[in-house]
């Protein structure tokens, strides 16, 4: 059965710094492509970013790029997501997707990321 558990959401100020991460269990690792979306109150779940198999080929959305930086420890079974310069807009709740060669989705439940002063 595939699990993927986020962790490390939580309350942060404009400008602040947030690391998530997401370990999976139920599939090779490190032959999937692991990504992050996010979904705002009352919006779609939007593209954050993506990790592809071997970890040295990533996508950013443009709204995150060079602020936040996805990687992956395939060792661990686990992506992070690197937020720096967080503004109110980031706020949502970040969750992960991991991909398999066969382009079959699987899906955490998320973890809530409050930006606010």
């Amino acid at each position: 059965q595939v699990q993927l558990v986020e962790s490390g959401g939580g309350l942060v100020q404009p400008g602040g710094s947030l690391n998530i991460s997401c370990t999976a269990s139920g599939l090779t690792f490190s032959t999937t492509a692991m990504s992050w979306y996010r979904q705002g109150p009352g919006t779609e779940r939007d593209f954050v970013a993506s990790s592809f198999r071997s970890g040295t080929r990533t996508n950013y959305a443009a709204s995150v790029k060079g602020r936040f930086t996805i990687s992956r420890d395939n060792a661990k079974n686990t992506v992070y997501l690197q937020m720096n310069d967080l503004k109110l807009e980031d706020t949502a709740v970040y969750i992960c997707n991991e991909q398999t060669i066969n382009d079959v989705d699987y899906w955490g439940q998320g973890t809530q990321v409050t930006v606010s002063s």
